[in-house]
C-alpha cells in the first residue's frame, strides 16, 4: 500500500513507524526539514520538505498513485485543504484528517465533509479521543490502561500486579481451570520493561504489568481476582478548562450517574467560555498548582483529579500536589511518552498520551482486512485488533490450535455470529462472521493481516 503522511510530528512519525515497519511504501511530508530528516534517518520512509497542501508537493510525494493520504499537521486548515487537493487533483481513494477545532467537529456541520463538498473520509479529533480515554480511566481507577471493544461488550484492562494479588505466582493455565466460567484472558505481560504474549504455563509476578481482555459483565470479577477493587468516582476535579477539559466536563455532565465535577482554569477567557458551556459544573479561575485554590475546591474530598492543561510538567506537578493534599487518585495528560516511567515514582496513578490515542484511531482506518478496531499498546509495542473473519480467511473453519499464529499473537475473546462472547480454547472453531479480539506484538501485525486475508478490496 502506498501512503502519504502529511505532518512529521509525533503522530505522523508514529504512524509512519507502524506502516513502514509493515513494508508499506510510506512518504512523509512536512515543511520542517529537521522533522523530515529525523523521519528519513530513523525510518524506512521517503521524505519531502514543503507545505502538504500544495499540489506540486503532493505530486512530488507520489499522490497520483497513492492509496491513502493521512493529514496530521498542526493546522486544521492545512489538513482540510490537503484532503481536498488529494481528492480533486489526484483522486486519492482514501483521505484521513486530524481536526482539533470544535467548530469543525460540530455535528450540525457534518455535511461539510461529504464527497461533493470537502471530501474527508475519516475525521479524527484528538480532543474527543483524549476525553474518552480520560473517562475510561476514571471508570477504572486501579487500571493504568483501558479500552472498549465489541461495541462496549468487551474491555481491555491493564493493571499492575501488587503483593496482595491473590493469584500471584499462579500459572495462567491454572487460572483457566479455577475460573472456568469467566470470560477473561490474559493477553500481554510487561516484565522488566519487556512486553510479551504469555504462554499457558507462564505465571504473573509482583511488579508485572498485566493486560487482560474480559467480557463487560466479567470485568468486576476479573479485577477482584487480581486484587483490584472497583471504586465509584462521584467527585472529580478537572485542572485545565481548554478543549480537552471542557469535553471531559461536558461528558461528565451528560452521564446518568451524576458525577459532580469542578473545573480549574488559569486563563480567565477560557474559564468564562467553560462556565458558559457547562450547566452544573463549577468553574474556578485560578492556578491549578495553588494549594489554597485546591483546598477551596475541596481536593481532599474529591474521588479523583484529572490534569489536562496544555503543559506536561504542569499536569504532572498538579497531579502530585493534588495527591499530597489528600486526593486518592490522579490522572495526568502527558504528550511526551518518555515521561511515562516517571509516573509511578511520582505517585501518579495513570496517564493519558494523546499521541497514542490518536495513533490508535488512525490505525483502525489503515489496517487491511475487515478490521473494526485497533488499540496501540504501550509505546507502539503491540496492538489489540478487533477483526471480522471473512469466509475467504485462512482461519475460517479451523480450530485455533490448527492456525499458525506467530508467538507474539493471542486470541483473547471471540464473538460468535449470534452475538455470544466466548473465551477461546485450542479446540474453539473459528467460523465465518466471527469477530476475534487479538493481541499482537507489532512485529507480528503483518502476519495477522495475512490471516485476515489482506486485499485492497476490503478497505
Amino acid at each position: 500500500m502506498k501512503v502519504i503522511i502529511c505532518g512529521a510530528g509525533q503522530v505522523g512519525w508514529q504512524i509512519a513507524r507502524h506502516l513502514s515497519g509493515e513494508k508499506n511504501d510510506v512518504t512523509i511530508v512536512d515543511n520542517n526539514p529537521d522533522l523530515v530528516r529525523r523521519a528519513t534517518d530513523t525510518l524506512d520512509v521517503q521524505g519531502i520538505t514543503g507545505f502538504a497542501s500544495y499540489p506540486d508537493i503532493l505530486d512530488m510525494a507520489g499522490a497520483r498513485d497513492s492509496d491513502m493520504v493521512i493529514a496530521a499537521t498542526h493546522s486544521d486548515e492545512v489538513n482540510m485543504v490537503t484532503c481536498q487537493v488529494a481528492h480533486s487533483v489526484f483522486a486519492v481513494p482514501r483521505k484521513i484528517a486530524r481536526l482539533r477545532s470544535q467548530s469543525y467537529l460540530n455535528a450540525i456541520y457534518s455535511d461539510l465533509y461529504r464527497r461533493d463538498h470537502m471530501p474527508i473520509d475519516v475525521v479524527i479529533s484528538p480532543e474527543r479521543e483524549v476525553a474518552e480515554a480520560a473517562l475510561q480511566r476514571l471508570e477504572f481507577p486501579t487500571a493504568f490502561d483501558t479500552e472498549t471493544f465489541l461495541d462496549g461488550k468487551a474491555r481491555l484492562i491493564g493493571i499492575r500486579i501488587e503483593e496482595d494479588c491473590p493469584v500471584v505466582n499462579t500459572p495462567l493455565r491454572q487460572l483457566t481451570d479455577l475460573f472456568s466460567t469467566l470470560k477473561a484472558f490474559v493477553v500481554g505481560v510487561r516484565r522488566e520493561g519487556v512486553l510479551f504474549a504469555p504462554e499457558p504455563g507462564d505465571q504473573v509476578f509482583v511488579g508485572d504489568d498485566c493486560y487482560f481482555l474480559a467480557a463487560q459483565e466479567d470485568v468486576s470479577r476479573t479485577m477482584e481476582i487480581f486484587g483490584k477493587k472497583m471504586q465509584k468516582q462521584d467527585r472529580v476535579i478537572v485542572i485545565g478548562g481548554g478543549n480537552v477539559g471542557l469535553a471531559v466536563a461536558e461528558a461528565l455532565e451528560s452521564r446518568a450517574d451524576r458525577i459532580r465535577a469542578k473545573v480549574i482554569e488559569r486563563d480567565r477567557g477560557a474559564a468564562e467560555r467553560a462556565a458558559d458551556a457547562l450547566e452544573r459544573t463549577i468553574v474556578l479561575n485560578g492556578d491549578g498548582l495553588d494549594p489554597a485554590l485546591l483546598n477551596e475546591a475541596n481536593i481532599d474530598r474529591a474521588s479523583a483529579v484529572l490534569t489536562v492543561t496544555d503543559d506536561d510538567k504542569t499536569n504532572m506537578l498538579a497531579a502530585v500536589r493534588a495527591k499530597a493534599l489528600g486526593c486518592p487518585m490522579s490522572i495526568a495528560l502527558v504528550n511526551d511518552a518518555s515521561l511515562g516511567p516517571l509516573m509511578a515514582p511520582l505517585g501518579i496513578d495513570a496517564f493519558i498520551n494523546p499521541r497514542s490515542t490518536t495513533v490508535s484511531s488512525i490505525l483502525k482506518h489503515v489496517r487491511h482486512g475487515r478490521v473494526r478496531g485497533v488499540y496501540s499498546v504501550g509505546d507502539a509495542e503491540a496492538e489489540l485488533i478487533e477483526a471480522h473473519v471473512l469466509s475467504t480467511s485462512p482461519m475460517a473453519g479451523k480450530n485455533l490450535r490448527d492456525i499458525d499464529f506467530p508467538e507474539g499473537v493471542l486470541v483473547g475473546l471471540i464473538q460468535k455470529s449470534d452475538g455470544e462472547i466466548k473465551r477461546p480454547t485450542g479446540g474453539t472453531k473459528v467460523e465465518s462472521d466471527d469477530v476475534l479480539l487479538m493481541f499482537s506484538l507489532s512485529t507480528d501485525v503483518p502476519e495477522v493481516e495475512r490471516l485476515l486475508q489482506v486485499t485492497i478490496d476490503f478497505f
